[in-house]
């Protein structure tokens, strides 16, 4: 396996840590060395978040990702903020419905998904940061479906017990794209 460093960034509110935290359950549950880094301002929804997530075989030497292998950008602030530090191969996911700003990179495999987007038209409402985590085992293979499956049900808390499989079906229709 790969080491992967990974960034989810986008708005308070989209879910950005808890697409973190279920990919670091993940790793987890692989038997990986992992670290997952959230940060967030002081405003709980709206204001930026992001979060670091390692998963290695090897010992990771620090949590914070600078220069990270995939890039998940839910909002043009975070794309714009993160895509040149992408690594060259590197591979990025946008919500194409949030995300409308021009700068593109030849030098990465970029993905354009319409989360939010799929996710109303779905009636997947709120959970577009699953599809996109969909689209992000599809396109590097970081872990299997089973694996992610437990990861979801370690992360969805018992009161929300009823969103476990909305979330299961967002990520399978972000796979599908």
């Amino acid at each position: 396996m790969a080491s992967y460093n990974m960034l989810f960034a986008g708005f308070g509110g989209q879910g950005i840590l808890f697409s973190g935290k279920v990919v670091a359950y993940a790793g987890l549950i692989d038997g990986k060395e992992v670290s997952w880094l959230p940060s967030y301002g002081p405003e709980m929804r709206g204001g930026t978040a992001n979060c670091s997530v390692c998963i290695s075989d090897m010992p990771i030497g620090s949590p914070l990702v600078t220069e990270p292998d995939v890039l998940i950008a839910m909002n043009n602030p975070s794309y714009d903020k993160f895509i040149d530090t992408v690594k060259p191969g590197g591979v990025v996911i946008i919500d194409s419905s949030l995300v409308t700003s021009s700068k593109r990179r030849e030098d990465v495999r970029f993905y354009e998904v319409p989360a939010t987007a799929l996710s109303n038209e779905h009636h997947l409402e709120g959970i577009a940061n699953m599809i996109l985590l969909g689209k992000l085992l599809e396109s590097t293979g970081f872990t299997s479906m089973d694996t992610v499956e437990k990861a979801v049900q370690k992360c969805v808390p018992a009161s929300k017990s009823h969103l476990l499989e909305h979330n299961l079906r967002a990520i399978r229709l972000g796979m599908e794209q």
